[in-house]
């Protein structure tokens, strides 16, 4: 499967913004999809997941982002609300083959698909 991130942008502290990760080919309804994040001179971080319906989230964005899944148009989003300028970061999203039956969020090494990043930079 290949995956497409889209939706960054510059956005002024408190803003919002919605990411899509798009498959393309087949699409995501056995996949688990996760939601990652590099900051300039750091280390990407997973910061969220969702499984069937599971959803998993990291301290850092719990209780402002959002994932959910449509899997009739084969897109994963993530509503990010109340955005930070430590949220600045390119976004990666990457697919779990069979991953919705999974009963916990997979490691990062078990994602099998990756898609490119998409730069969200919160600055007023």
């Amino acid at each position: 499967v290949q995956l497409q991130a889209f939706g960054g942008g510059l956005v002024q502290p408190g803003g919002s913004l919605r990411l899509s990760c798009a498959a393309f080919g087949v699409g995501l309804d056995y996949y688990a999809v996760g939601w990652f994040r590099q900051a300039p001179g750091k280390e990407r971080e997973r910061i969220s997941c969702i499984t069937d319906d599971t959803t998993y989230y990291e301290d850092p964005v719990k209780g402002r982002f959002t994932i959910s899944r449509d899997n009739a148009k084969k897109t994963v989003y993530l509503r990010m609300n109340s955005l930070k300028p430590e949220d600045t970061a390119v976004y990666y999203c990457a697919a779990d083959t069979y991953g919705v039956l999974r009963d916990d969020a997979p490691t990062e090494e078990e994602y099998d698909y990756w898609g490119q990043g998409t730069l969200v930079t919160v600055s007023s």
